[in-house]
């Protein structure tokens, strides 16, 4: 089995903010939890450097494009591991290798016969690097997104076929229900497919910063199919992950893990992800990707959090104060994927205090504590208590299906309530009660025992959402393995815990 996510390639015309967090945070989740489950895993994230934006940009600020590239990539890049994210490659779109198969691909779509030479006229926003339909535009002629004056272009360029597949398309959506998610997000691009589909520029001919058409120098291709393709070509040249290095020579990885499983969007780029996208794919004669999971906007103020708006929460701060994991578990249990969600710091903290600090830290430190004090740090033997089988039992599995789906705050949420339910564990059975009488030794045995094996259990499946946090925890359990065929509750052979400090402290909210 293989399993190969993506997240969108980043902008660089400005430094990362949350909301470049939140996927790169989500498609991690999902490729640790495939890794937990042996299989041979991709996950692909990385910077969109060319186009209009960029180059606007660079000019404002008197450097050139590339010099702007090179710099804002780096604090894409920098991103990633202080998120605690498991990238398996950092793809630039300036990379050569990429922009030489940019080439082949599209030089190949031509040959096909669905690129021919024309005009195109439309209203633009310089900022999405996009041309809008009429009903894509605000009152005003304005960007709905950026909410800045469209302008009027008119262009020499060359054809993208897109309505060609207006018929394979169609048939795409009908055969394949779960190719876009969620259901609003498959229906809104049906929709657009539906309403007819246009012929669209591939090619840019007034703009010099991007990947050169080979068979017209004078042209660079549109931004658009130039990033589209990364998730195509990175295969090629990146690095294999570990386990899968070839011997003496570079492997190309695009067999063991193209297609996608999951394109991880924002809703802002759905049409070029859910209508573009396959369509050229079909004209390059490669296979389509699995699943397109359209997420939606984290908001503030309930704007969109973007750039050009200014309404940004730096995450290289929120990491410094809180940590990487408060910040990933903050992020995927208050926005569900696939819908817009209000973030706010005051939300973050509530959630830190109450739910990080209180309800799993605190369960962690009294448990352990309770077993170094009670019985010297050895885990008693014998069975879990069966009062609580029935919370757990088929809990690996319902957590799997969820993230299968993409539901990473609901399989979150049913890891969650096992939380509560081991500290509604700890006050029933009251241990420090238990520890006064001789005579119920026995009972206190098997506490401590559940309580030990349960936490366990609960820190594997949580390892894909906090996974630093996660691995002090299960160290100090004497039970580091976090692979997903160990976490079924009264699975573990713990033997002896160890002290282990706050993994939430509470004065960080005051730093």
């Amino acid at each position: 089995m293989s399993f190969y996510v993506t997240t969108p390639i980043y902008y660089v015309n400005a430094a990362p903010h949350l909301g470049h967090a939140y996927t790169t945070i989500a498609a991690d989740v999902m490729a640790r939890h495939h890794r937990q489950r042996g299989e041979a895993v991709f996950f692909l994230t990385g910077t969109d450097e060319h186009g209009e934006p960029v180059a606007d940009a660079a000019h404002a600020l008197g450097v050139t494009p590339q010099e702007l590239a090179d710099k804002n990539a780096e604090r894409f890049k920098a991103l990633a591991p202080q998120l605690g994210a498991s990238n398996d490659f950092f793809i630039r779109t300036t990379d050569p290798q990429h922009m030489a198969k940019v080439q082949e691909i599209l030089a190949r779509v031509r040959d096909n016969g669905f690129v021919y030479e024309g005009t195109y006229e439309g209203w633009y926003c310089p900022r999405c690097a996009d041309f809008k339909a009429e009903n894509e535009i605000d009152e005003g002629r304005r960007c709905p997104i950026h909410h800045i004056e469209l302008t009027r272009e008119q262009e020499d360029s060359y054809f993208f076929r897109l309505s060609a597949f207006q018929e394979r398309l169609e048939a795409l959506y009908a055969e394949r229900e779960d190719f876009v998610a969620p259901g609003t997000r498959y229906n809104e691009a049906l929709s657009f497919i539906r309403s007819g589909l246009r012929d669209v520029p591939l090619t840019r001919h007034k703009l010099t910063w991007g990947v050169p058409v080979p068979w017209d120098t004078e042209h660079v291709f549109y931004v658009w199919f130039d990033a589209l393709l990364n998730y195509y070509s990175a295969l090629s040249y990146a690095p294999a992950p570990a386990g899968l290095e070839a011997e003496g020579a570079q492997l190309d990885l695009t067999q063991t893990f193209w297609p996608a499983t999951y394109h991880l969007i924002g809703k802002d780029i759905l049409r070029f992800h859910t209508v573009y996208w396959p369509a050229l794919l079909m004209a390059a004669e490669l296979e389509l990707p699995e699943h397109v999971f359209v997420h939606g906007f984290l908001l503030m103020d309930g704007e969109k959090m973007s750039k050009s708006l200014g309404n940004v929460l730096d995450p290289f701060a929120v990491i410094e104060r809180f940590g990487a994991d408060a910040l990933r578990f903050y992020l995927m249990r208050d926005v569900p994927l696939g819908q817009d969600g209000s973030v706010s710091t005051a939300a973050f903290e509530q959630r830190y205090e109450s739910e990080l600090a209180n309800e799993l830290g605190n369960l962690a430190s009294r448990s352990i504590a309770m077993i170094e004090r009670y019985r010297d740090g050895a885990v008693p033997s014998g069975d879990v208590d069966p009062a609580l089988r029935e919370d757990f039992d088929g809990l690996p599995e319902r957590v799997s299906a969820r993230l299968d789906g993409a539901e990473l705050t609901a399989a979150l949420d049913e890891i969650w309530q096992r939380v509560r339910r081991l500290n509604r564990y700890v006050e029933e059975q009251a241990p420090w009660q238990l520890a006064k009488d001789d005579a119920r030794a026995e009972d206190l045995d098997r506490v401590l025992r559940t309580l030990a094996e349960g936490l366990r259990s609960l820190t594997v499946l949580l390892w894909p959402y906090l996974p630093a946090s996660a691995e002090r925890l299960l160290a100090a359990l004497g039970a580091p393995d976090v692979s997903l065929g160990g976490a079924a509750f009264g699975a573990g052979t713990i033997e002896r815990v160890s002290a282990i400090e706050a993994l939430f402290p509470k004065d960080r909210s005051a730093a």
